[in-house]
């Protein structure tokens, strides 16, 4: 028996071979009872619908949407933020009919994914230069989120700004001594320490902008901190967290106020302080960063900057697909206070 294709099925079925395609690709176009027909006379020969390949190597269209990820699939998945973030994404692209592919940004070798899609967005500061040059090379439509490339438009919040407000809030609260918990603020896979020479080398990422925003407010109570009760997280995880936590909360003296640039971070800090028999916010207040749903229902709750990242993902993929890929927006965010501050 011959193969059946697109043009065979549509002779057979005495339409169009554009008829048969609106009736896989564009059932807005068709009848119910004329799309039901043909996909039901499609099912009886073995016809499951047009080549894909095929249609993209001919219209130079994939309707695929890449998010190219700083970081390994597993990690995007796991992280609250980065997964409400894919999922604000993903609400837009499958409003216009569009498929999305997630790229780890941790994978060394060539991949032949990164040809398919017919855009890009980029989500975090890539830890992959020869990847990232590649996908700039494409000439492809590309947006940046959380991070910021030449030429290119981006979604970000402002970090600097909203660390300084949580900062200057917590600050007004507590007077004694106060740790940082970073995230990424080295490039080092262990919890550590800085150093005096590292507190003030200038980077473009968030965690260096949330950093100058906590000092900003630490100057302009003329209130210092030194480089050594600012900690380094590699990964956003419960267990880099509370390594970090247990190392700043076991110090003498120890500090009375936990600035932590992530909502994990802070939670993993809640954790370490209830087993050292710590009260929040008596003997200890500590806030944190991203307004995650963990950090509402926490106890106590968390007092934090609430970016909806959500959002985010929502505004990167309307730009992207309108074809405003030059704008650079700056998203609103909320200080919202709870009982840990």
């Amino acid at each position: 028996m011959a193969k059946i294709t697109l043009k065979s099925l549509a002779k057979h079925l005495g339409v169009s071979v554009a008829t048969v395609s609106n009736a896989f690709n564009r059932p807005d176009q068709l009848s119910t009872d004329l799309r039901r027909h043909i996909l039901a006379e499609s099912e009886k020969l073995g016809f499951n619908g047009p080549n894909a390949t095929a249609r993209s190597l001919r219209t130079g269209r994939s309707d695929m949407i890449a998010i190219l990820l700083a970081d390994s699939l597993d990690y995007a998945i796991s992280d609250p933020v980065a997964s409400q973030l894919i999922k604000g994404i993903a609400e837009v692209l499958q409003q216009q009919g569009k498929d999305m592919l997630l790229l780890s940004g941790s994978k060394a070798v060539h991949s032949t994914a990164e040809a398919m899609p017919d855009g890009f967005i980029i989500y975090g500061r890539s830890k992959n230069p020869e990847q990232l040059d590649r996908v700039l090379a494409s000439g492809k439509p590309m947006i940046t989120v959380d991070c910021n490339l030449p030429d290119v438009g981006s979604v970000n919040i402002d970090n600097y700004r909203y660390a300084y407000d949580i900062a200057e809030y917590a600050l007004h609260q507590q007077a004694g001594k106060v740790a940082v918990l970073g995230l990424r603020l080295l490039d080092s896979d262990r919890v550590c320490r800085m150093q005096p020479n590292e507190l003030y080398q200038q980077e473009e990422s968030i965690a260096r902008r949330r950093l100058d925003g906590y000092l900003a407010a630490m100057q302009a109570q003329n209130r210092a901190l030194p480089a050594e009760q600012v900690w380094h997280i590699p990964v956003n995880t419960h267990h880099y967290a509370e390594t970090a936590a247990r190392e700043a909360l076991t110090q003498h003296p120890r500090p009375q106020l936990l600035l932590c640039m992530s909502d994990r971070i802070a939670l993993g800090a809640i954790a370490v302080a209830r087993q050292l028999g710590l009260s929040i916010p008596e003997d200890l207040r500590i806030v944190g960063f991203d307004g995650i749903e963990e950090a509402e229902r926490a106890y106590p709750a968390l007092t934090t900057i609430a970016q909806h990242s959500d959002e985010k993902g929502r505004t990167a993929a309307r730009l992207l697909l309108s074809g405003q890929q030059q704008q650079h927006v700056l998203l609103d965010c909320e200080l919202r206070l709870r009982d840990s501050c």
